[in-house]
């Protein structure tokens, strides 16, 4: 079993392309919907309930951790990796070097919670490609809110999301060929609405996300675990879910972005 988890549905984007590389593995989904969003928390409850929702998952048995959440990377992963060390931990980062490798301006916007901006590691990250383009780093306060707060589909909500996305990609400043051409997704949230991102950036402006880099990684960890290939064809493997907040607005997300019509399990952890 391959556990995943996120603050909420952003993770779901994750959880997408490891189910196109892993077609026949089963997969553990928390959505701590009741304790985000994480992106504007401090780094000691990301890492409290980082480490609950590892536990609990250690609980039931996975093979493989993905830590789908850029923002409990950042905050966390080290301190999982010490606590939890015979588990193989993936994690996510903003996609910068990929990012560099695309661009032809050199100019290249990042879309990130300010928690993940702040860190440490996404700080160390960026200091090692220093030289090799000017990175404009836009925090998106309320942004992945606005994504969970999109699956009641609702004229409301959807002209929340538009004009929350809009407020961001305005303040990167000028889109386009000869100015910012290359935009990272920096939350796993964000490639959920990648369609509305890309509408408003225009079709000059290359996206960028991790989800794809995460799903081959993990792959590789799995046959590093079993001595033997993963599941990456067959039948459909078992998804569950579960969500620490509104179960219904998991389930809701899954049947958008996943296509699976899978019942929610509640989960109370402390």
């Amino acid at each position: 079993m391959i556990g995943v988890f996120d603050s909420g549905i952003g993770g779901l984007s994750i959880l997408q392309a490891l189910r196109a590389e892993l077609a026949g593995e089963h997969f553990i989904y928390v959505a701590d919907s009741g304790h985000a969003p994480y992106g504007e928390r401090d780094a000691a409850h990301v890492q409290a309930r980082a480490r609950a929702l590892t536990g609990h998952l250690v609980g039931r048995g996975i093979e493989v951790l993905v830590v789908a959440c850029n923002t409990a990377t950042a905050a966390a992963i080290h301190l999982l990796r010490a606590e939890f060390p015979a588990l193989p931990i993936i994690g996510v980062e903003p996609a910068l070097k990929p990012a560099v490798a695309l661009s032809h301006s050199a100019r290249i916007g990042v879309m990130a919670t300010r928690g993940t901006l702040e860190s440490d590691k996404f700080k160390q990250l960026l200091a090692s490609l220093q030289g090799q383009a000017h990175f404009v780093l836009q925090p998106c306060d309320g942004l992945a809110l606005a994504i969970e707060r999109s699956v009641q589909a609702s004229p409301e909500t959807d002209r929340e999301l538009l004009a929350c996305a809009r407020t961001h990609l305005e303040a990167l400043g000028p889109l386009g060929s000869q100015q910012i051409d290359t935009l990272v997704l920096g939350c796993t949230h964000y490639p959920l609405v990648a369609e509305l991102l890309q509408g408003l950036a225009g079709p000059a402006v290359q996206l960028v996300d991790t989800g794809a880099p995460v799903a081959r990684q993990t792959r590789l960890k799995l046959a590093e675990v079993r001595g033997l290939a993963a599941q990456t064809d067959g039948p459909q493997g078992q998804i569950e879910l579960l969500s620490t907040g509104d179960a219904a607005a998991l389930q809701a997300a899954a049947r958008r972005w996943l296509q699976a019509g899978v019942t929610v399990q509640p989960l109370q952890l402390p």
